[in-house]
């Protein structure tokens, strides 16, 4: 059986992480991102712990001929699990962020993950298995800006495409941590400590993985990592649209 993985936005953070938890278990990795030199690095790391073979593929997704070049590399064929994890933040002020900021948000959490995805099932259905993850977030269940609305697409194409595919041996399972320490906020100009989240609300990025992988393994189309945002997102369901917006905007 094919035990590659495709890891998008694997130079730091969650990306970083699912490279060595899956390395870990033994899949070779194909490592995705901008940072050309941040790649090498998580590739030498995985390389020397767990004796994997890891392509580097430094490709701008939001630039097209590079998203094809990631395409291309799904269609070979070999690939087990695809992990769609790029994407970056924007202040929650929508009237205030640059439209063209904004365009290009929506194009990586949504066109380049639906691109890859689609990609991907031609050989995995062809071959009968694989496993998709989809990097969502909790704000994807919660009114909160056009990231909560890009990740909520992400969240409904998950829950739909794992219905229609798993049957046919191919899960998809959209994994929606809330607030997680890693790079995220720095890259929004928010360092340590200044991003107005209370210390419990924090998860670190090994945790959020490893009930990720686990969540995708059984076969589920969405996973929570953590039992205080499962009923955080149960309880949103329950409140107006007011109190869960106001509630939301708290942190960054």
């Amino acid at each position: 059986m094919t035990r590659t993985a495709v890891i998008t936005g694997a130079s730091s953070g969650l990306g970083a992480e699912f490279a060595r938890q899956l390395a870990a278990r033994g899949a070779d990795l194909v490592l995705v991102a901008r940072d050309a030199a941040a790649l090498e690095a998580v590739a030498a790391e995985v390389r020397d712990r767990h004796g994997v073979a890891v392509e580097v593929l430094s490709a701008d997704l939001l630039e097209p001929d590079a998203l094809s070049r990631v395409e291309e590399r799904l269609l070979v064929g070999d690939v087990a699990v695809l992990v769609n994890n790029a994407g970056f933040g924007l202040d929650l002020a929508f009237e205030e962020n640059d439209v063209d900021a904004e365009v290009r948000h929506l194009r990586l959490h949504v066109e380049a993950a639906m691109r890859l995805t689609h990609a991907a099932l031609t050989p995995m259905l062809s071959r009968g298995s694989g496993r998709i993850v989809n990097v969502a977030s909790v704000a994807g269940f919660v009114p909160r800006g056009t990231y909560g609305a890009a990740k909520g697409w992400l969240i409904s194409f998950s829950r739909w495409a794992n219905v229609v595919y798993r049957p046919r041996g191919v899960t998809v399972t959209a994994v929606c941590p809330g607030f997680v320490h890693t790079n995220f906020h720095e890259r929004l100009g928010l360092p340590p400590g200044q991003e107005g989240v209370p210390d419990r609300m924090w998860l670190d990025a090994a945790t959020v993985v490893r009930e990720g992988l686990r969540d995708a393994a059984r076969g589920r189309s969405v996973s929570v990592p953590s039992w205080r945002y499962k009923l955080l997102v149960a309880g949103s369901r329950l409140l107006p649209d007011a109190v869960v917006v106001r509630a939301a905007s708290r942190g960054r």
